[in-house]
């Protein structure tokens, strides 16, 4: 059957290709993605090249880290100026995932909102409120806009990208709960879970803007000190952190996670590169080449639980703020942790340093076989 001759050609939809943090995908403003959630996905999909083990089809990167995606759209609540929509793209399935949030992409949020018009520099530098609508979670990030314009060259670094940009900080309002009831969904710092009939194994399930499960590196036989490609390669510790994982899911309140991309899974080790703590993420089948940035936060927060696993082998200087290096295979992320002095295990606000660049503007050509995005979106 032949293909009429008004749909024989590709659609073209606007979208930058940027950086965020450790993380890279196309940003898309709101407006020129489709309504209709089924629509988007098939378009995001199309978009990256999914499902496709190397994505060659599309703009993914053939890794996790790499097949993300942005949707930025002007705020619509009190007092947020932007809001962001985050979604993970499997890279061999055709699945498109909303519901966790991805700091890494975030940081990249307000540059794009400021290089598309849909905001105005303030300034030598400039604060926007954002709105996260995967977890409803509110934060406020500062970029340089030197005459007007987003600035992307300086002196900040960050471990996991190579050489140096400007700085874009960003400070989280509430990221308690982010995916599940609360900081703490199983009502503890500490938890114990048995599989395979191995002896019962300590955990602790928390979620500070990304639901994760902290293990001990030893309590699995392993240094925690292990490289990505060793990790990577443990057929049998991957085997039993996806078992942790699944259990660890129910007790907290997520259900069956077979086919989600949370919790993220940690192993924590004693740091032994000046930091507060060593880590190792699966994110979360596999291991992360650094850490994610609400992940990062979520680990130094559980610093600061005296019960937690991480608690136990992490070295934290005394006082209410605290600047907590966490360690991973590809160098340290810092967290600035702001506690309660009424209540010190509770996190009044946490901030952290990240980079961004754009790296291409264009037009994304879809398929033929794409779902038709501007009569969808109107």
């Amino acid at each position: 059957m032949s293909i009429p001759k008004e749909n024989q050609r590709q659609q073209a939809v606007p979208c930058m290709l940027m950086r965020g943090g450790t993380s890279r995908g196309p940003f898309f403003k709101a407006a020129d993605l489709p309504a209709d959630i089924a629509a988007r996905d098939a378009v995001l999909l199309a978009a990256m090249g999914s499902p496709d083990a190397r994505q060659i089809d599309g703009l993914g990167g053939a890794h996790p880290l790499t097949s993300k995606v942005g949707i930025v759209g002007p705020g619509t609540s009190p007092g947020v100026d932007v809001e962001f929509l985050f979604a993970q793209v499997s890279v061999a399935q055709a699945k498109v995932d909303t519901t966790p949030n991805c700091g890494n992409m975030l940081a990249a949020a307000v540059p794009f909102a400021l290089e598309t018009g849909m905001l105005a520099a303030q300034g030598e530098s400039s604060t926007f409120r954002v709105l996260a609508l995967n977890t409803g979670m509110q934060c406020d990030i500062t970029v340089q806009t030197p005459g007007g314009s987003v600035r992307y060259d300086g002196d900040a670094r960050i471990d996991g990208v190579p050489g140096t940009a400007a700085p874009i900080y960003i400070s989280f309002l509430d990221t308690a709960g982010s995916v599940c009831s609360g900081l703490l969904p199983t009502g503890r710092a500490l938890d114990r879970i048995a599989i395979d009939g191995e002896p019962d194994l300590e955990v602790t399930c928390i979620d500070n803007g990304m639901p994760m499960v902290l293990m001990r590196a030893t309590d699995l036989d392993r240094s925690g000190y292990e490289t990505v490609a060793e990790l990577n390669a443990d057929t049998d510790l991957k085997r039993r952190v996806e078992a942790i994982r699944l259990a660890a899911a129910r007790l907290m309140g997520l259900g069956d996670v077979t086919e989600k991309p949370y919790p993220k899974m940690c192993l924590v080790a004693p740091p032994r590169a000046g930091g507060a703590i060593a880590t190792r993420c699966f994110i979360p089948h596999v291991c992360h080449d650094a850490i994610g940035v609400l992940a990062a936060v979520t680990v130094a927060t559980a610093c600061v639980l005296e019960e937690s696993v991480a608690a136990g082998v992490a070295h934290l200087a005394p006082g209410l703020n605290k600047q907590v290096s966490v360690e991973h295979p590809s160098g340290e992320f810092s967290v600035g942790l702001e506690l309660d002095p009424a209540n010190p295990r509770n996190v009044l606000r946490a901030a952290l340093l990240r980079t961004a660049r754009l790296i291409m503007r264009g037009d994304v050509q879809l398929p033929v076989r794409t779902p038709a995005v501007h009569a969808a979106a109107a």
